[in-house]
């Protein structure tokens, strides 16, 4: 009977020992027997995640008990795993190797913030991005980050996309590949169109939300993006990723390495392929790129050549459809000319040079080069020949030879072109005097070279008017434009509290061709100045949670237009920002959540009034007082060992304090209609932003339900509520698969269906007003984006 009393209770306590909970702790050391702070440590596979102490101990809690991977990495010494088996609380303890040569992050270590920084950021491991990277645009792999939304011309991520960040869009979030500027120099945004499949050579990306810290290129004034493409893999491999989905979309990429030769050399490349008809009407891309790295590994330094490429033919979805249209023809594309295409390439050139000095300096530098040249070319009805330098077109009696009159118009095919070179270097020098003290030295010298010329191709009327031959040039300027910054960072360790300070200087001088007033142009230069300071302060309450608050400067310049359409006497402000971070983050065993508080405060902010300058160009006015106010959430459980949970949400306002805006007639010189704005919502900035994702794994096979939510958005700066974007609501399903065979080290299978609900929404569009013959009224346009697809990738790693 008492046999059988035990067995009973032995069988009611089984589930509860199955789900009882151990730690895994230990001690990191160097090989000289030194303990490491700041070593990061984690469970592979898991999205378990700690650092070293002061002591270099390290803790894992609330684990249930199995078999564990635990990696211990920490700069300059060589990487080490353990396999752990967890039945009760265990130890495994870890001794580094120094490495005999310098780590690849150092490359790009002055850009970035470290662990415990009093800034807002995100790291995205390659692992992260390999997960969600079946040929969509770079922006759609970072759609599950905090306060991001994104959106696609063509509907399904692939051609031109967009992201926003807090609301900001692409022209105001600073973007670097290994620290070299990717934001084009003239209208500040980053087209990832330009260097497609571009993630299957990125290693890492951290994202700094706000102003974040002193980088290169145009100011950031809602987020920062700091990429680093491929880094040292010490084996060779080979990998074939291919990937079919909905609209006859087609990605093939072959990638290879050599690993580390002789313990010095490594050599990378990649070659992709993606083709896409688009979810909107002929919105089809034709892509192209290859990505080649080699690099040389000494005891004290490292030199490394980038060399990667882009082509891009899109068939334009510019223009966007009305809201009867959304619900009636939502894929409908205004365009029908066979060749109404953008077509582009980007080659660009990286030489990096890092040396140790000697154990408390580490110095940084970098050669760069980029050559852009490309053109879109367009139909356009019934043009006046005058605009385009053509004469009207005499129209004579075929009997008599006598004049009979003059066209004025025609039908046309044009190419506006852009040509330019962006060429430069950067720099940094790193000095650790003392293990709770390091000083960066940074900053880059930049230049742009810009030609600009637009050409009539075809004209109806061409056997009429010799003028008008094949590649009629009728517009021809050139801009140059001139970044010089430099930057000094001290990070003091003082016990438990971490003080940060930046303090930046960026000298911009731009050229450019453009109005003096109503009928004359020239060349024309501006030169700005600005001092860009940042201050932190991180308090540790334990060795895996602080809290921390921080204020940064940020200064941008206005944008081509802005300069181009305007003169010294009309031309807009630089726009100036605060940003106040506040937060608190924590890492425990299975538990990983960050809160971040932000407040951004504008100072002269551009956006879009109607309003015409002196010479009759409507450009971005600025506006004295606005702001964006709101909180953050970004947090992850792994619930049991194979069941996680990953959620992030933003709650914010964001407003405009006043401002007037302008109607003009476009039949009656002089006549407009004015209104003026009170306490008005900054267009495309929802209040609720959310994210959420349930993975599951089982032994070789995953399944994730991702979802995100986005709330309601105006679609300009008016407040009205007919003018705005609905929320939407949306959930993708990924099954995943890998396996060993065949000596393959790894077959993986992805399957990815988008947006499964079927809810047909738009994440994008605009509106304006109008005033003609006295009559007033307003128009707003939609992005569509895809209903139901999916995309099916078949990937083999060697």
């Amino acid at each position: 009977m008492k046999k059988l009393r035990f067995a009973v209770l032995a069988a009611l306590l089984c589930p509860f020992v199955a789900l009882a909970q151990f730690k895994i702790s230990g001690k990191v050391s160097g090989n000289e027997g030194k303990a490491l702070s700041g070593a990061g440590v984690k469970l592979k596979n898991k999205n378990f995640t700690a650092g070293t102490n002061a002591d270099g101990i390290y803790e894992f809690t609330n684990l249930p008990a199995g078999n564990y991977t635990v990696i211990v990495s920490y700069l300059g010494f060589a990487t080490q795993e353990k396999n752990v088996t967890v039945a009760a609380n265990t130890t495994a303890n870890f001794t580094l190797q120094q490495l005999s040569f310098v780590a690849d992050e150092v490359v790009v270590s002055a850009t970035r913030v470290a662990k415990n920084a009093a800034f807002t950021y995100k790291n995205l491991s390659k692992a992260d991005l390999e997960k969600t990277n079946q040929g969509q645009d770079l922006p759609y792999l970072l759609n599950q980050t905090p306060s991001v939304v994104v959106t696609s011309d063509a509907g399904a991520g692939i051609g031109y996309t967009g992201i926003r960040i807090r609301g900001s869009d692409a022209t105001r979030i600073n973007v670097t590949l290994n620290g070299i500027p990717l934001n084009d120099a003239e209208s500040q945004g980053s087209f990832f169109i330009n260097l497609p499949d571009l993630a299957s050579s990125v290693d890492n990306i951290q994202i700094q939300r706000g102003v974040g810290t002193s980088t290169n290129g145009a100011g950031a004034f809602g987020a920062s993006l700091n990429i680093q493409t491929t880094t040292r893999r010490d084996s060779a491999y080979a990998e074939l990723n291919n990937t079919y989905g909905s609209f006859d979309t087609w990605r093939n990429t072959v990638s290879a390495g050599t690993g580390l030769i002789n313990n010095k050399f490594s050599f990378d490349a990649r070659l992709s392929r993606i083709k896409s008809d688009g979810y909107v009407d002929r919105a089809s891309s034709d892509l192209k790129s290859f990505f080649v790295t080699g690099a040389y590994y000494g005891k004290n330094d490292i030199l490394r050549m980038n060399v990667f490429s882009g082509t891009e033919k899109t068939y334009q979805a510019w223009n966007g459809i009305d809201r009867e249209m959304l619900q009636t023809n939502r894929r409908h594309n205004d365009f029908t000319y066979d060749n109404q295409t953008d077509n582009y390439q980007q080659d660009h050139y990286q030489l990096f040079y890092t040396r140790n000095l000697s154990k408390q300096w580490v110095a940084n530098a970098a050669l760069h080069y980029t050559y852009g040249r490309g053109y879109y070319e367009e139909f356009k009805a019934d043009q006046t020949l005058t605009n385009y330098a053509l004469s009207p077109v005499v129209v004579r009696d075929p009997v008599t030879d006598d004049i009979t009159g003059f066209v004025t118009n025609s039908d046309l095919v044009r190419r506006l072109w852009l040509d330019n070179d962006f060429y430069g270097t950067t720099y940094s020098l790193a000095y650790t005097p003392a293990n709770n003290l390091n000083f960066t030295l940074g900053g880059a010298y930049n230049r742009y070279e810009g030609r600009h010329f637009d050409e009539v191709v075809w004209a109806q009327f061409a056997n009429y008017n010799g003028a008008t031959s094949i590649r009629h040039r009728y517009n021809d300027n050139d801009a140059f434009k001139s970044d010089f910054n430099i930057f000094g960072r001290v990070n003091y360790q003082l016990d438990k509290l971490n003080i940060y300070a930046d303090l930046q200087y960026r000298n911009v001088f731009y050229s450019f061709y453009g109005k003096v007033d109503a009928t004359n142009f020239a060349q024309q230069n501006a030169r700005l100045e600005f001092f860009n300071p940042k201050f932190g302060l991180t308090y540790s309450l334990t060795d895996r949670t602080n809290v921390y608050a921080s204020v940064a400067v940020g200064n941008k310049e206005p944008n081509r237009r802005d300069f181009t359409d305007s003169n010294t006497g009309t031309r807009p402000k630089h726009e100036n920002l605060t940003d106040i971070e506040f937060g608190y983050r924590t890492q425990q065993g299975n538990f990983n959540i960050g809160a971040n508080g932000f407040a951004m405060i504008y100072k002269d902010q551009l956006i879009n009034t109607g309003k015409l300058n002196e010479v009759g160009g409507q450009t971005r006015q600025n506006v004295p007082d606005s702001y964006r106010i709101g909180l953050e959430l970004d947090a992850r459980w792994q619930i049991v060992k194979n069941f996680s949970w990953a959620a992030t949400a933003t709650l914010s306002q964001s407003k405009i304090k006043n401002f007037t805006e302008y109607v003009y007639d476009d039949t009656r010189i002089g006549e407009l209609l004015t209104f003026d704005y009170n306490n008005t919502n900054i267009a495309y900035s929802p209040r609720f932003i959310g994210s959420n994702e349930f993975a599951y794994t089982y032994k070789n096979a995953g399944i994730a339900l991702v979802s995100k939510y986005v709330g309601e958005q105006n679609l300009d700066n008016t407040s009205s509520k007919e003018r705005v974007l609905d929320a939407f609501f949306i959930n993708d399903l990924r099954l995943t698969y890998n396996v060993k065979a065949l000596g393959i080290k790894n077959i993986g299978l992805n399957f990815l269906v988008n947006n499964i609900f079927d809810v047909k929404y738009a994440a994008n569009g605009g509106a304006g007003a109008y005033l003609s013959d006295g009559y007033f009224g307003r128009y707003e346009y939609f992005y569509p984006q895809a209903t139901r697809n999916f995309l099916l990738s078949l990937n083999f790693k060697f």
